[in-house]
Protein backbone atom coordinates (compact mmCIF):
# COMPACT_ATOMS: atom_id res chain seq x y z
CA UNK A 1 0.00 0.00 0.00
CA UNK A 2 1.46 3.60 -1.21
CA UNK A 3 1.54 5.98 1.56
CA UNK A 4 2.09 9.86 0.69
CA UNK A 5 5.83 9.73 1.87
CA UNK A 6 6.41 7.40 -0.82
CA UNK A 7 5.50 10.11 -3.34
CA UNK A 8 7.94 12.75 -1.81
CA UNK A 9 10.87 11.00 -1.32
CA UNK A 10 10.44 9.80 -5.41
CA UNK A 11 10.18 13.25 -5.80
CA UNK A 12 13.35 13.41 -3.80
CA UNK A 13 15.00 11.04 -5.58
CA UNK A 14 13.65 12.48 -8.92
CA UNK A 15 15.53 16.15 -8.23
CA UNK A 16 18.37 14.46 -7.19
CA UNK A 17 18.77 12.69 -10.19
CA UNK A 18 17.83 15.81 -12.39
CA UNK A 19 20.23 18.19 -10.17
CA UNK A 20 23.03 15.39 -11.36
CA UNK A 21 22.54 15.33 -14.58
CA UNK A 22 22.70 19.29 -15.02
CA UNK A 23 26.04 19.84 -12.92
CA UNK A 24 27.54 16.94 -14.59
CA UNK A 25 26.21 17.88 -18.31
CA UNK A 26 25.96 14.45 -19.21
CA UNK A 27 23.80 12.57 -21.82
CA UNK A 28 20.04 11.88 -20.05
CA UNK A 29 19.75 8.53 -18.84
CA UNK A 30 23.44 7.73 -18.04
CA UNK A 31 24.37 8.09 -14.09
CA UNK A 32 26.54 10.41 -12.59
CA UNK A 33 29.92 8.38 -12.61
CA UNK A 34 31.72 11.32 -10.68
CA UNK A 35 29.14 10.85 -8.00
CA UNK A 36 29.27 6.89 -7.72
CA UNK A 37 33.03 6.75 -7.37
CA UNK A 38 32.71 9.57 -4.70
CA UNK A 39 30.11 7.34 -2.93
CA UNK A 40 32.39 4.41 -3.18
CA UNK A 41 35.14 5.79 -2.11
CA UNK A 42 32.98 7.01 1.10
CA UNK A 43 31.97 3.40 1.83
CA UNK A 44 35.78 2.23 1.14
CA UNK A 45 37.34 4.53 3.10
CA UNK A 46 34.60 3.67 6.03
CA UNK A 47 35.54 0.16 5.93
CA UNK A 48 39.31 1.24 6.28
CA UNK A 49 38.48 3.69 9.53
CA UNK A 50 36.53 0.86 11.37
CA UNK A 51 37.52 0.74 14.64
CA UNK A 52 40.21 3.61 14.73
CA UNK A 53 40.47 5.64 17.39
CA UNK A 54 40.56 8.40 14.80
CA UNK A 55 37.46 9.41 13.82
CA UNK A 56 36.72 10.17 10.07
CA UNK A 57 34.62 12.85 8.99
CA UNK A 58 32.37 12.40 6.50
CA UNK A 59 30.39 15.36 4.46
CA UNK A 60 26.60 13.42 3.91
CA UNK A 61 26.43 15.51 0.90
CA UNK A 62 28.51 13.56 -0.90
CA UNK A 63 26.18 10.87 -0.38
CA UNK A 64 22.93 11.92 -0.77
CA UNK A 65 20.80 8.71 -1.81
CA UNK A 66 21.65 7.01 1.77
CA UNK A 67 18.95 6.08 3.61
CA UNK A 68 20.95 8.67 6.01
CA UNK A 69 20.59 11.63 3.44
CA UNK A 70 17.38 10.88 2.43
CA UNK A 71 15.88 11.20 5.70
CA UNK A 72 17.80 14.24 6.85
CA UNK A 73 16.61 15.87 3.75
CA UNK A 74 13.03 15.00 4.07
CA UNK A 75 12.05 15.48 7.32
CA UNK A 76 11.10 11.35 7.81
CA UNK A 77 13.02 8.99 9.85
CA UNK A 78 15.19 6.66 8.82
CA UNK A 79 13.18 3.55 9.29
CA UNK A 80 10.11 5.33 7.46
CA UNK A 81 12.58 6.21 4.82
CA UNK A 82 13.58 1.87 4.22
CA UNK A 83 9.73 1.25 4.55
CA UNK A 84 9.21 3.42 1.89
CA UNK A 85 11.66 2.44 -0.25
CA UNK A 86 11.15 -1.07 0.06
CA UNK A 87 6.78 -0.22 -1.13
CA UNK A 88 8.72 1.77 -3.98
CA UNK A 89 10.71 -0.90 -5.14
CA UNK A 90 7.53 -3.59 -4.48
CA UNK A 91 5.52 -1.06 -6.93
CA UNK A 92 7.88 -0.99 -9.26
CA UNK A 93 8.20 3.11 -9.37
CA UNK A 94 11.73 3.02 -7.62
CA UNK A 95 14.63 -0.13 -8.24
CA UNK A 96 18.37 -0.42 -6.85
CA UNK A 97 20.98 1.93 -8.87
CA UNK A 98 22.77 -1.08 -11.12
CA UNK A 99 25.61 0.76 -10.04
CA UNK A 100 25.21 0.28 -6.41
CA UNK A 101 25.27 3.97 -5.40
CA UNK A 102 21.22 4.19 -4.42
CA UNK A 103 17.57 3.86 -5.38
CA UNK A 104 16.69 4.70 -9.60
CA UNK A 105 13.20 6.42 -10.01
CA UNK A 106 10.86 4.62 -12.62
CA UNK A 107 10.70 8.16 -14.27
CA UNK A 108 8.21 7.42 -16.75
CA UNK A 109 5.69 5.31 -14.48
CA UNK A 110 6.10 7.87 -12.16
CA UNK A 111 5.02 10.69 -14.71
CA UNK A 112 1.95 8.43 -15.50
CA UNK A 113 1.12 7.77 -11.86
CA UNK A 114 1.45 11.80 -11.07
CA UNK A 115 -0.44 12.84 -14.34
CA UNK A 116 -3.26 10.42 -14.10
CA UNK A 117 -3.37 8.85 -10.57
CA UNK A 118 -2.26 11.02 -7.77
CA UNK A 119 -5.75 12.99 -7.39
CA UNK A 120 -7.70 9.69 -6.61
CA UNK A 121 -5.13 8.32 -4.13
CA UNK A 122 -3.86 11.40 -2.92
CA UNK A 123 -6.94 14.00 -3.43
CA UNK A 124 -6.00 17.63 -1.88
CA UNK A 125 -7.95 18.59 1.26
CA UNK A 126 -8.47 22.73 2.18
CA UNK A 127 -8.41 23.78 5.58
CA UNK A 128 -9.31 27.71 5.25
CA UNK A 129 -7.27 30.68 5.26
CA UNK A 130 -3.15 30.78 6.39
CA UNK A 131 -0.46 32.24 5.60
CA UNK A 132 2.42 29.64 3.79
CA UNK A 133 4.08 29.29 1.21
CA UNK A 134 2.94 29.60 -2.49
CA UNK A 135 1.53 26.15 -4.05
CA UNK A 136 -0.05 25.10 -7.06
CA UNK A 137 -0.66 27.77 -9.99
CA UNK A 138 0.76 30.31 -8.16
CA UNK A 139 4.04 28.74 -7.37
CA UNK A 140 7.25 30.56 -9.27
CA UNK A 141 7.27 27.49 -11.57
CA UNK A 142 4.32 28.70 -13.66
CA UNK A 143 5.25 32.27 -13.57
CA UNK A 144 1.71 33.65 -13.84
CA UNK A 145 0.65 31.33 -16.81
CA UNK A 146 -2.59 30.54 -15.52
CA UNK A 147 -3.93 32.09 -12.87
CA UNK A 148 -6.59 30.71 -9.99
CA UNK A 149 -9.46 30.91 -10.23
CA UNK A 150 -10.50 31.58 -6.45
CA UNK A 151 -10.18 34.70 -4.74
CA UNK A 152 -7.44 33.18 -2.56
CA UNK A 153 -4.29 31.57 -3.99
CA UNK A 154 -3.42 27.82 -2.53
CA UNK A 155 -0.79 28.11 0.10
CA UNK A 156 1.28 25.31 2.10
CA UNK A 157 0.68 26.47 5.82
CA UNK A 158 4.14 27.81 7.39
CA UNK A 159 5.11 30.16 10.18
CA UNK A 160 7.97 31.03 8.36
CA UNK A 161 5.32 32.01 4.70
CA UNK A 162 4.74 35.58 3.96
CA UNK A 163 1.81 34.38 1.47
CA UNK A 164 -2.20 34.87 2.67
CA UNK A 165 -4.02 32.35 1.11
CA UNK A 166 -6.32 29.01 0.99
CA UNK A 167 -4.25 26.65 2.89
CA UNK A 168 -3.81 23.11 1.31
CA UNK A 169 -2.80 20.53 2.96
CA UNK A 170 0.86 18.84 1.70
CA UNK A 171 1.26 15.26 0.85
CA UNK A 172 3.51 14.63 3.84
CA UNK A 173 3.66 17.00 6.90
CA UNK A 174 7.39 17.39 6.41
CA UNK A 175 7.23 19.15 3.25
CA UNK A 176 7.38 22.61 3.51
CA UNK A 177 11.09 21.84 5.62
CA UNK A 178 12.25 19.82 2.66
CA UNK A 179 11.30 22.43 -0.38
CA UNK A 180 13.64 24.92 2.13
CA UNK A 181 17.38 23.61 0.30
CA UNK A 182 15.85 22.10 -2.91
CA UNK A 183 14.41 24.25 -5.65
CA UNK A 184 13.79 21.32 -8.20
CA UNK A 185 11.57 19.26 -5.23
CA UNK A 186 9.61 22.48 -4.54
CA UNK A 187 9.03 22.64 -8.32
CA UNK A 188 7.94 18.74 -8.36
CA UNK A 189 5.73 19.10 -5.50
CA UNK A 190 3.92 22.23 -6.75
CA UNK A 191 3.49 20.52 -10.30
CA UNK A 192 1.88 17.96 -8.26
CA UNK A 193 -0.66 20.10 -6.21
CA UNK A 194 -1.57 21.43 -9.72
CA UNK A 195 -2.64 18.33 -10.42
CA UNK A 196 -4.49 17.68 -7.21
CA UNK A 197 -6.56 21.03 -7.10
CA UNK A 198 -6.84 22.22 -10.72
CA UNK A 199 -9.71 21.46 -13.40
CA UNK A 200 -8.69 19.95 -16.60
CA UNK A 201 -7.27 23.25 -18.25
CA UNK A 202 -4.91 23.31 -15.30
CA UNK A 203 -3.91 19.36 -14.83
CA UNK A 204 -2.72 19.76 -18.27
CA UNK A 205 -0.56 22.95 -17.84
CA UNK A 206 0.62 20.81 -14.51
CA UNK A 207 1.35 17.86 -16.18
CA UNK A 208 3.46 19.35 -19.30
CA UNK A 209 5.35 20.83 -16.95
CA UNK A 210 5.61 17.72 -15.05
CA UNK A 211 6.74 15.86 -18.34
CA UNK A 212 9.84 18.58 -18.59
CA UNK A 213 11.07 18.39 -15.01
CA UNK A 214 11.30 14.54 -15.29
CA UNK A 215 12.92 13.96 -18.47
CA UNK A 216 16.68 14.12 -18.36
Amino acid sequence: MMKSQDVVLLLKLAALERQAHASAGEVPGEPPDDLDAAIADIHEALEEEAGNARPLKLNLEFDPYSVRGLSSAIGISKSEVSNALGRCYANGLAKPNRHGSGPAVNRRGLEEFLSYGIRFVFPAQTLGLARGIPTGLTAPIFQGILRSAGEHFPVWPDPHGDTLGLAVEPLYKTVTTAIRDDETLYKLLAVVDSIRLGQPRERKLAITQLHKLLNY
